[in-house]
């Protein structure tokens, strides 16, 4: 449903350069809608020499708040009426919020608030930790303050030029009031003492789309020094640095969540109102939409592999329209599969699934999780209406855990047999083969939570 724009709409933006590829207006206009409140978010591409321009003009026109993002974050502040001291001491801000008097804004940095409020939704405190700062640059700062603010026993902070980590170093001692920041050259990291575990922030642009092959430092031994490792890249979701950090055991933190959170908070500013959990949760998941581009979702698998549970999960988080095959062609046949198998045979069933999925290829539709029936990718012809259809996702399960999940349920036709776990070994070793064949991505579903599964399938698309 379009919004309707009236006289009393309040407007707020971001500017930056280029700004055409930002997620902001997603995290802002769906909280528009969540709660009600009369206002427009759009992006403003400002050139660096109008960045004076377009502050006083925001202002003139009487914008209610803007974000600001690379390359202004500093370049703006000497045009605001009043800064917040903890951004003032990071040196850049990232949300004007209107003085009270309504002639101006004031600068505050929601990075650093985005940063602390994903570490407290992962359950990470840095009081006493060692903290590793990789990058000095503007997405740094505000984590090695932070880092400062909120006790950590020691900061070292590593970027390629020495001389810009111990300009940082000098501004966070000062800050702390004691010398709790060290700078390292990056290429030193093997000089870290290798006595305690590490808190890392990845803080520079490496491995940001398209160069997604490539981490700030490659060597795996620098990884096992770590326990937590949070990433500010977040295209891709799981960047090499958090593919070497779950490697070498260590819990992972993506940059996706610090977005989130960042505009949260420069929302809860503008309107003076507060975001729940519940909020937060869809505003993350239509995050996970908007980069996925509504790319159709389709589950494979063994019966019992758990298709209908994470279709279902996936769809809440996501806001996709779930579609499940057999139901599909129930409600076209108006009568249940088992008596469609019973009545007219299996190869009649099959010639159903492929008329429903060639209709389906055709459609252009998006924004949907696609659920089938376990046998439905035995079929060439299927295989390749799946592929044409969305990204194939084969969900994997041993046979003793499909076992449990439809010991009870006697709905399906092809587990008529005296040994009902012998049967479901034997289907599998018949079909594991094509299921692979057909499919782009495989996941392990064994004692995993639906949520979990739902989690992995999405970033593994990312």
């Amino acid at each position: 449903m379009k919004k309707e724009i009236k006289g009393t709409t309040r407007v707020c933006g971001l500017i930056g350069n280029p700004v055409h590829h930002t997620l902001s207006p997603a995290i802002h206009n769906t909280l528009n809608d969540v709660t009600g409140t009369d206002m427009v978010y759009v992006p403003f591409e400002v050139r660096e020499n109008d960045v004076e321009s377009a502050v006083k003009g925001a202002a003139a026109l009487d914008i209610l708040g803007l974000n600001v993002t690379v390359p202004h974050k500093s370049a703006v502040m000497p045009f605001l009426e009043d800064i917040d001291p903890v951004a003032e001491r990071i040196g850049a801000v990232n949300t004007l919020v209107r003085t009270k008097d309504g002639t101006g804004f004031k600068g505050y940095n929601t990075d650093y608030l985005g940063i602390l409020r994903s570490l407290k939704d992962a359950k990470v405190s840095l009081k006493g930790e060692s903290v590793i700062i990789l990058g000095a640059g503007g997405a740094g700062r505000p984590a090695a303050f932070l880092a400062a603010k909120e006790d950590a026993k020691e900061v070292l902070i590593l970027n390629r030029t020495f001389e810009k980590a111990e300009k940082l170093c000098k501004e966070v001692n000062s800050f702390a009031g004691f010398d709790i920041a060290t700078p390292m050259e990056l290429k030193e990291y093997k000089k870290l003492p290798s006595d305690r575990k590490y808190i890392c922030f990845q803080m520079t642009k490496v491995g940001l789309f398209p160069e997604t092959e490539k981490a700030v430092i490659e060597d795996p031994d620098f990884y096992k020094k770590l326990k937590i490792g949070f990433d500010a890249v977040y295209r891709p979701l799981n960047t090499k640095f958090l593919k070497l950090c779950a490697e070498a055991g260590a819990k992972c933190i993506s940059g996706l969540k610090m977005l989130l959170y960042q505009g949260v908070e420069a929302y809860e500013m503008w309107n003076d109102i507060k975001a729940d959990d519940s909020a937060c949760a869809m505003l993350y998941g239509k995050l996970f939409r908007e980069l996925l581009e509504d790319r159709n979702i389709i589950l494979t698998g063994f019966m019992g592999s758990g298709k209908s549970s994470v279709a279902k999960a996936l769809c809440e988080l996501l806001g996709y329209e779930l579609v499940d095959t057999d139901l599909e062609i129930e409600r076209e046949q108006k009568k249940e599969v088992k008596d469609i198998f019973a009545e007219s045979g299996e190869q009649a069933f099959r010639d159903m699934e492929t008329e429903y999925l060639e209709r389906l290829s055709e459609s252009d539709r998006t924004g949907i999780v696609l659920s089938v029936g376990g046998g439905l990718p035995i079929r060439e012809k299927n295989r390749e209406l799946l592929r044409k259809t969305g990204t194939v996702v084969f969900l994997k399960a041993r046979p003793e855990t499909v076992y449990e999940r439809v010991k009870d349920d006697d709905s399906r036709p092809l587990l008529k047999a005296d040994n009902v776990l012998e049967k479901i070994k034997s289907l599998q070793d018949e079909r594991r083969d094509i299921y692979k064949a057909a499919c782009d991505l495989e996941i392990d579903t064994d004692g995993k939570s639906v949520d979990r599964i739902s989690t992995e399938i999405i970033e593994a698309m990312l």
